[in-house]
């Protein structure tokens, strides 16, 4: 197991700003000139950003490649995982720019609240409405959970 299976844990309110650039925590930032990934995604049937680090973007490569699925069915997994993540670097300051249309369609607006939330393996950035109530669907569901770890 990689020592960053769990790297991006907790979650913390932040501000988009006008540029749609996002502070990144100091431990979540990568090395200097390492890629990032931004997947469009959903969780709870709200749209999302993921950021994959290159890792965890191999990662999900490798899972389709070693599923059950027929080719065909992996090339098509494999083409959409492509085509809907995006390549992104943290500049100096500590700052992700998450494009303008991928923040619009995750309904993240210039200058408003987002939350960064970690999930082990990535991270997501979330409008603030979404992610509060995906927190209370999580703590909902933490009470039905069989391994009592929440």
């Amino acid at each position: 197991m990689s020592t960053d299976f769990q790297r991006y844990k907790g979650f913390a309110p932040y501000k988009m700003d006008p540029k749609f650039r996002v502070s990144i925590p100091m431990l979540w930032r990568p090395e200097a000139g390492s890629v990032l990934f931004l997947l469009f995604s959903k969780a709870h049937e709200m749209p999302i950003v993921k950021v994959l680090s290159q890792e965890a973007f191999d990662e999900r490569v490798e899972t389709v490649k070693n599923s059950d699925l027929t080719p065909a069915k992996k090339s098509a997994m494999l083409g959409s995982l492509s085509m809907l993540c995006r390549e992104a670097t943290v500049n100096d300051q500590g700052k992700l720019l998450v494009p303008k249309d991928l923040s619009e369609k995750a309904g993240i607006a210039a200058e408003s609240e987002v939350v960064l939330a970690g999930r082990g393996m990535h991270f997501e950035v979330w409008n603030r409405e979404n992610f509060d109530r995906a927190l209370e669907i999580e703590m909902n569901q933490a009470d039905e959970g069989e391994l009592g770890i929440l």
